[in-house]
């Protein structure tokens, strides 16, 4: 990529496109951007520094177009005015996926795809090369809550990508080594059927160089790429890394015996509770192994995680109640989540939140949804959370409503949904879990305040 004075970000407050405003504002260029609404994401790119506006205005664009790079995320509305004006007056315009396949390139990429599971599964990845001492650098789609940031930058050449499948973004990755953790249908509002979704998948592995890490069961094959295959399962020994379980201790967390084909890393401990996280580690723990890293440092590192933010993120832990916020938004990642609580805390009645993200993933999945969320005690069911969709005419969450069979369920507004939570009497033994990609998290430290309250 030629150089740059000035880089321009539409849509600098997401997940992704912060990470990449953040390495080029830590390397020493002007970096300045739009996004919708003011959050704490955005906030804290305007402590270091990055100049963040918050209305769609062309008078905000850097002027001089010979020397400013114009990244944007497909999430912003094609007739958004700053995107249509760029566009349309000669900048350089580019989507971040292509921007970070460009920061990528020339270096060592360690990747995590996958429908589900790979923003933990690559902050997991992350520390357990920072904490091992080996470093790098890393592109993240959630906050480290060891790091507490969606960016590491590291001196090496070692580069952990979260490849996302929306849009094909991760075709702009070249990894070394690739862990594949799902190939659920998703986004068919891009896809159209699950066949493509899987058809983009076996083309992700087509360009990894090295070794591809899949769950154990996914369709990936020799005729899908010239990588080595491996494979890796929670706990089925047939995968190539697999977790035995040994035991408990009492508080959700469970030791396990990390088997791979060199050996056993024995004793080792995920710092975040559930089976999910275990699986998770696994696959980290793989591409880990893979590149090079002493087993003991894993063992150690493993233990040391602190998790990600709304990924099954304890924000209250009493004897009386529980209260965890995950960022699941699809029905598997849901089921996932919900059965790791259920094993964790089998005693407790367990109240979910849930905001359905997108109504075309609501139209496509609602019967999914409906049945995930059937295994709780009280389902609290919120309005579709928009993003960048218009309304589909009939979709709501009723559809999904209709579906649940809990023994308590209830549809409410968002406006509605504290006064319910105050009205309500604890057991003593509870666990809330707030569920979903949208702004649902705006709700945590409410939620958590109020329940610390009750269960006191």
């Amino acid at each position: 990529m030629r150089e740059y004075r000035h880089i321009y970000f539409i849509g600098i407050g997401g997940i992704g496109m912060s990470a990449i405003a953040r390495y080029y504002n830590a390397r020493g260029y002007k970096v300045s951007g739009y996004d919708k609404t003011p959050s704490p994401l955005t906030r804290a790119l305007e402590s270091e520094g990055i100049e963040v506006h918050y209305e769609d205005n062309v008078s905000f664009v850097p002027k001089d177009v010979e020397n400013t790079l114009v990244v944007y995320t497909p999430a912003i509305p094609k007739d958004m005015g700053e995107l249509v004006y760029v566009q349309e007056h000669g900048y350089r315009v580019i989507k971040r996926s292509r921007m970070l396949g460009e920061i990528s390139a020339g270096q060592r990429c360690m990747a995590v795809a996958g429908t589900h599971g790979k923003t933990t599964t690559s902050t997991l990845v992350s520390h357990l090369f920072t904490a091992s001492g080996e470093g790098c650098s890393a592109f993240l789609g959630g906050i480290s809550k060891n790091y507490g940031t969606n960016l590491l930058i590291h001196s090496g050449n070692v580069v952990v990508a979260e490849a996302d499948e929306f849009d094909r973004s991760f075709l702009q990755l070249f990894p070394e080594i690739a862990v594949i953790t799902s190939m659920d249908p998703d986004h068919l509002d891009i896809y159209g059927d699950e066949a493509h979704i899987r058809e983009a998948f076996k083309a992700f592995a087509s360009q990894v160089s090295g070794t591809v890490i899949a769950k154990h069961g996914l369709d990936i094959t020799p005729a899908d790429t010239k990588a080595k295959i491996m494979t890796y399962s929670y706990d089925d020994p047939a995968a190539d890394f697999h977790a035995v379980l040994t035991e408990g201790d009492g508080t959700g967390f469970t030791h396990f015996d990390l088997h791979y084909p060199g050996g056993v890393i024995r004793d080792c401990v995920v710092g975040i509770p559930g089976w999910v996280n275990i699986e998770n580690a696994v696959g980290a723990s793989a591409i880990a192994l893979t590149y090079g890293i002493d087993p003991e440092k894993i063992r150690e590192a493993l233990a040391s995680f602190s998790g990600v933010k709304r990924r099954f993120d304890i924000q209250l832990k009493s004897d009386r109640c529980m209260y965890i916020d995950d960022y699941a938004h699809h029905p598997r990642e849901i089921s996932a989540s919900l059965t790791s609580i259920r094993g964790n805390f089998p005693d407790y009645k367990l109240t979910a939140i849930f905001q359905p993200h997108l109504y075309t993933r609501t139209r496509d999945f609602a019967d999914g949804f409906a049945e995930s969320l059937s295994s709780v005690d009280r389902l609290i069911l919120l309005d579709i959370y928009p993003a960048r969709e218009e309304p589909i005419p009939g979709v709501t969450s009723e559809i999904i409503f209709e579906g649940v069979t809990a023994p308590e369920k209830v549809l409410l507004k968002k406006s509605e949904l504290m006064d319910y939570l105050k009205g309500l009497e604890l057991t003593g033994k509870d666990v809330f879990v707030t569920v979903g990609a949208g702004d649902i998290d705006r709700f945590v430290d409410p939620i958590k305040d109020l329940l610390y309250e009750k269960s006191r």
